[in-house]
């Protein structure tokens, strides 16, 4: 057969690393690899290739696969509208695996060709304890870092050493920007990075005062994981046979703060965006995209739905979802810079509902815990304030524990839950019989839900309902 992939025209052997990305996971591979292999078309940009660091013993597969490769894949970009565009990435011109080679990650950390960290390691990954907003120093894996500086385990020891050696050998600054999906993520990853090194390395953390740099930035494309039966279904529609195929939506944004200290790529070429403060965008984005999969994602999955586009297709979700948007967050959403915000509440919709992407609520649901205390709390702790119609959210944290406790949908089907992050105070609230004790799940601690008359109100009632009617029949009464 055929390919119909698109191919990249510049040299890939002229392309050097200047970025080292840590956590080569398939957003990564969607979003910065797709913006940075069209940036490897202007000859001037040849210096800002991609070192691609795995640290993870389940990164094996992956790593052999685009080994054998030459570091290749194929992203499939899904268009709303049906049409789909394939390209052949090659922006990834290293890849090393930490488990295997940690010597040649810390050498290349410490390279001062290398003047970007990038990295993806899930909103989870910073290792900060949720209510106190403090890093974990008491974390097993980190207490062996500390103590162990040269061989270390976790991202955090890989880059304190590497930073030390950098330090030691005069390999000048660099900057280390956070891609993932957490609101002010370049402060959350300073928080990090700062606390681990000040605990190991009080010298190396006063270098790192004057010679690194966390920018905030802001990304957003929809990137499901690729099942073995994705793989098949995208090598026989591109006449390809990648073991290892990405396929996004046709949406893409990347908006960053520019506070690169050691120079940076020229991505505003390719659509990326730098400002001076990415606040406003996080804002809209988590407010309006990350807390509406939230929303749809318990009800969706309780329903015995288990595809996004299913579930926006069903009028019952989809008002849900829009009015969501319409009544509860968008008093709380000013629009940053010249941005139609109905344009992209509407654009949203359509994204959730696109066919051709078809993404999991699975992994919507995934670690729950770490998601509504970005995506749900700030804009609920406002509603409550103002009081506000409070309907919605309670329902969403009445399914959220039903799904938790029951882990049974409308229709008698069983599943597991996937909560890396719950701790032993989470399980006991989650086993208990009294709703009530539900509100003091750590993903909640940021407010008093207990305190709100009209959300216990509100939420025993959904709770109610939820166990007695379903999930579906309860959201058919709010609606």
């Amino acid at each position: 057969m055929k390919s119909s992939v698109k191919t990249y025209h510049y040299d890939r052997n002229r392309a050097t690393a200047g970025i080292l990305h840590i956590g080569v996971g398939n957003f990564h591979r969607a979003h910065e690899e797709y913006y940075t292999n069209l940036l490897l078309e202007y000859p001037d940009q040849l210096e800002w290739g991609i070192c691609g660091v795995m640290l993870l013993p389940g990164d094996e597969r992956l790593y052999r696969i685009l080994k054998e490769q030459n570091r290749e894949y194929t992203l499939t970009v899904c268009g709303r509208d049906g049409h789909d565009e394939a390209y052949r990435i090659g922006s990834l011109v290293e890849l090393l695996w930490g488990v295997e080679n940690p010597e040649a990650v810390l050498a290349r950390i410490a390279d001062r060709d290398i003047r970007i960290i990038t990295m993806t390691i899930t909103e989870g990954g910073y290792n900060i304890e949720k209510s106190t907003g403090e890093f974990m120093l008491d974390d097993t894996a980190v207490q062996h870092d500390l103590q162990n500086p040269q061989t270390p385990q976790t991202v955090f020891g890989f880059i304190a050493e590497g930073l030390r050696r950098r330090k030691t050998a005069g390999g000048g600054p660099v900057t280390i920007l956070s891609c993932d999906n957490l609101q002010h993520n370049g402060n959350t990853a300073r928080k990090a990075f700062t606390s681990f090194i000040q605990a190991q390395d009080p010298e190396l953390a006063a270098w790192m005062e004057n010679n690194v740099t966390f920018p905030n930035s802001m990304v957003d494309r929809i990137t499901p994981a690729t099942r073995p039966e994705d793989i098949a279904r995208l090598n026989e529609k591109n006449g390809t046979d990648d073991q290892a195929p990405v396929y996004c939506e046709d949406f893409i944004q990347w908006v960053i703060e520019d506070n690169f200290i050691a120079g940076r790529p020229a991505w505003e070429k390719v659509g990326a965006e730098f400002t001076s403060d990415v606040t406003a965008y996080e804002n809209m984005k988590l407010s309006l995209l990350n807390a509406s999969h939230t929303l749809l994602s318990y009800p969706s999955f309780l329903s015995g739905y288990r595809k996004v586009d299913d579930a926006m297709h069903d009028g019952r979700i989809a008002k849900f979802v829009r009015t969501f948007m319409d009544v509860d967050i968008t008093p709380y959403v000013p629009a940053p810079g010249n941005t139609d915000l109905e344009l992209y509440k509407q654009t949203l919709v359509e994204r959730f509902g696109n066919r051709s992407v078809s993404d999991q609520i699975a992994r919507l649901c995934f670690d729950g815990i770490s998601k509504f205390p970005v995506y749900v709390m700030p804009n609920l702790i406002k509603m409550i304030r103002d009081h506000a119609d409070l309907t919605r959210v309670a329902y969403l944290i009445a399914a959220y524990r039903h799904y938790l406790k029951y882990r049974t949908d409308d229709h008698g089907a069983a599943f597991e839950i996937a909560e890396p992050w719950l701790t032993h105070e989470d399980e006991a609230v989650i086993s208990s019989d009294d709703p009530m004790e539900f509100l003091g799940l750590s993903a909640f601690r940021s407010t008093d839900l207990k305190s709100s008359p009209e959300f216990v109100g509100l939420y025993l009632d959904m709770v109610a309902d939820i166990r007695e009617k379903g999930a579906m029949a309860t959201l058919e009464g709010i609606l």
